[in-house]
Parts: structure tokens; C-alpha cells; sequence
């Protein structure tokens, strides 16, 4: 049995208390990082484990995964859609509107023409893209700050919107083979989940591997800088609008076949839980940074909250309580992610 030698050296009581401590700094560390990459991931599971006490016969069942599912692919692919914009340093309000307007387009022409249904969605899908484009040449050529050019781009949209439908609902029969664009289901997985799940892969696979990505990124961080190193930003930046309106305008086609009705009032809501997907997304997996898991984890966190305070009983005003809660939290951390993400590279 060894005994503390009393007349042990300063030196080495000094050195073992500063080993304890870089102990402690490196858990600390540790799980300050782990907070920091995947605080999304562990609110997630925090939200199922409380709901799962609180409702334990109806929130861990198929038709609560299902419903989950449901509300939160329009909103992936609008938050996605976001992202690509926001990379770039650049935001997209024209989102919602577009969004509206494609869907009602999509219904006018499958009822009241006899265009086939794969034509109506080539047909919208580059509408979204011209409207991207739009927004992207005010932005670039016309040098319209992209919040109000977009802004004023989305308020024409819904004007549109409203001369096209003339304030009525535009319903009518739909082809099978397109309302089975929302009803089909791959291993009781539904399609739109897919789409949804095929453009997150897509997008981070270009984001995080290709030159175009980390020329966005580059854009986005230091544009001068980005243009000094050869970076075409403005060729970019128009088309990062265009792919943005793309993926709006498919999801107005998603939209229309799910809701089988066009109307003026539906697209604006879409646009706040968005921004929140977008935001919030830049807070995991990449701290800093939008990127498209993390923009993916965050809708799924939202669309989770949401699902379990419903069945909590929770009015129709906690939704969008809980969505304007969210987007303040969003773009705090977001900003704080950004500064530990400089400070970082400066360390």
C-alpha cells in the first residue's frame, strides 16, 4: 500500500492539477462541440421522448409518423429551396407566393385545358425557374437589395394569383396518374418523402463536394474575395434563383396534387416555417452555415414540436407561436454558430 509521499515536489502537485484541468476542458470541449453539431438532433429526440410520456397512446404510432411526413414536405422543399438562396448570402421571399401561384397554374390547366398532366408539370416547374430568374436578374443587374426585390416579386405573384382564380376556388376531375404524384407510397414510405429525401442527398452532395458548391459558400462568405479568385458570382448567384424557383415550382405541383383545389389564400403561411427550416439548419451539422441535413433536422424538429403540441390540445394559435419562437431562437444561434465558426478559423 503506497502512502502520498508528504514532501512531494510543488512542481509535480502543479502539474497534476493542470493535467486534471485540461481534463476537464477537453469534456467541456467535447461536449461543447457536440451541443454545437447536433443540439438539433438531441432537441429532436428530447421532443419524442416527452411527447412519448405525455401521449403514450398516440404519439409513437404510424399515423403520427405519417401525419409528420405529411406537413413537412412542402416546407423541406420550400427550406431547401431557401437554403440554396441564403448560401449565397443572398433571401428569397418570393418563395410563398411562387408557391401559391404554381399550384393554382397547375390546377387552371388541368381543369380547364386538355394539356396531359406531365406537360402541366414540365410547364410549372420552368415557370418557378423563370420566376427565379427574375429574381435573380433584379438582384444582380438592377442591383435591388434581394429582400425587397424578391418581396415585391412575391406580392405580384399573389396578385396574379388572385386575377387567375378571381377570388374562387379552382377545383375539378384530376388524372389519376397525378394525384398518385401525392397518394403513392414506396415501402409505406410516401413518394413525396422521397422527392424530398433524393433533393436533400443531392444538395449535399453538391454543396459539400462539388466546386459550385463551395463557390456558393464562397459567395456567401466573402464575395469580393470569391470574385478576386476568378468566381463567377453573378452567373452564380442568378443561378442559384433559378434552381431555387425550380424546386418551388415542383413543390406547387406536389402541393396541388395533395390539396386537389387551387386557391388564393394558400402559399403565405408556407413562408415563416421556411425561413425557420433554413435558419435553424445552420445551427447542425455544419455550425455556421446552411447546409442541407441540417436544414432537413430542423424542419423534422419543427414539424415534431408541432405534431406533439397538437395533440396536447394546443389551439390554432400555437403554431405559429411556436414558428415565430423558433425563427428568433434560429437566427441567434445561427448567428452565434457563425461566430464560433470565425473565431474558430482565426484560433
Amino acid at each position: 500500500m503506497s502512502v502520498a509521499d508528504p514532501k512531494a515536489s510543488p512542481g509535480a502537485s502543479a502539474a497534476n492539477l493542470a493535467t486534471v484541468s485540461a481534463g476537464k476542458r477537453t469534456v467541456g470541449q467535447a461536449l461543447l462541440h457536440i451541443v454545437s453539431n447536433h443540439g438539433l438532433f438531441l432537441l429532436a429526440i428530447l421532443f419524442v421522448i416527452a411527447y412519448a410520456i405525455l401521449l403514450p397512446d398516440t404519439f409513437l404510432t404510424k399515423q403520427t409518423f405519417r401525419a409528420i411526413m405529411a406537413a413537412s414536405v412542402i416546407v423541406s422543399f420550400l427550406s431547401l429551396s431557401e437554403m440554396i438562396v441564403v448560401a449565397s448570402n443572398n433571401y428569397d421571399l418570393s418563395i410563398a407566393y411562387n408557391l401559391g401561384l404554381s399550384h393554382i397554374i397547375v390546377m387552371g390547366l388541368l381543369t380547364r385545358t386538355e394539356i396531359p398532366w406531365y406537360a402541366v408539370v414540365a410547364i410549372v416547374i420552368a415557370m418557378g425557374a423563370l420566376i427565379g430568374l427574375i429574381n435573380g436578374l433584379l438582384v444582380e443587374y438592377a442591383k435591388i437589395d434581394s429582400f425587397i426585390a424578391t418581396l415585391g416579386v412575391g406580392t405580384i405573384l399573389y396578385g396574379l394569383g388572385a386575377w387567375y382564380t378571381n377570388g374562387a376556388q379552382l377545383v375539378g376531375d384530376l388524372p389519376p396518374m397525378f394525384t398518385g404524384i401525392n397518394d403513392t407510397t414506396i415501402f409505406n414510405v410516401p413518394l413525396p418523402a422521397i422527392l424530398v429525401a433524393i433533393l436533400v442527398v443531392a444538395l449535399w452532395v453538391v454543396f459539400e463536394f462539388l466546386p459550385i458548391g463551395r463557390q456558393i459558400y464562397a459567395i456567401g462568405g466573402n464575395r469580393k474575395a470569391a470574385e478576386l479568385t476568378g468566381v463567377p458570382a453573378r452567373r452564380i448567384v442568378i443561378a442559384v434563383f433559378v434552381v431555387s424557383g425550380a424546386i418551388v415550382g415542383f413543390a406547387g405541383v406536389v402541393l396541388a396534387a395533395r390539396l386537389r383545389v387551387g386557391q388564393t389564400a394558400v402559399g403565405p403561411e408556407f413562408l415563416l416555417p421556411a425561413f425557420v427550416g433554413a435558419l435553424l439548419g445552420s445551427t447542425t451539422i455544419r455550425p455556421g452555415r446552411v447546409n442541407a441535413l441540417g436544414t432537413m433536422v430542423a424542419v423534422l424538429v419543427l414539424a415534431i414540436g408541432i405534431a406533439g403540441l397538437q395533440q396536447l390540445g394546443g389551439g390554432f394559435y400555437v403554431e405559429p407561436i411556436f414558428q415565430g419562437a423558433s425563427l428568433i431562437l434560429s437566427v441567434g444561434l445561427a448567428g452565434y454558430a457563425a461566430r464560433r465558426r470565425r473565431e474558430g478559423r482565426s484560433a
